[in-house]
């Protein structure tokens, strides 16, 4: 008899591990991330992007003297947390950047980098 109790403690026990272990992904609504956004930048002026819908986008610095249609495009993708940038190049190869997200809604957006870097911009359209 004792020897089952502590063939069924130790059974719960490695049942207890196995589903504690297992956390819920976290995902994001990719769908939010289509549209304008902005926060101040180093330059005194605005670091913007756009999310398309088709998954390109364009992002400039209006502290640079540089518009929306002289921006740097870019390719975007969201799966799970993680947020990835393949910019565009003009000569050369296409360089990505590869984020994880904090928040995303219909206001905020919010990812870190691989060093820890934070950067939140808020939705303008």
């Amino acid at each position: 008899m004792k020897k089952l109790v502590v063939i069924a403690a130790s059974l719960a026990s490695i049942v207890l591990i196995l589903f504690s272990s297992c956390e819920t992904p976290v995902t994001f609504d990719e769908t939010l991330l289509i549209g304008k956004w902005e926060r101040p930048s180093s330059n005194n002026g605005l670091e913007c992007y756009r999310y398309d819908a088709n998954y390109n986008g364009v992002t400039w610095d209006t502290g640079e003297d540089v518009s929306e249609a002289e921006g740097q495009p870019f390719t975007w993708s969201v799966e799970s947390a993680t947020m990835t940038h393949i910019h565009i190049m003009k000569m050369g190869p296409v360089v990505p950047k590869v984020y994880t997200l904090t928040t995303l809604n219909d206001s905020t957006l919010s990812y870190k980098d691989d060093y820890g870097v934070s950067f939140t911009f808020i939705k303008v359209k």
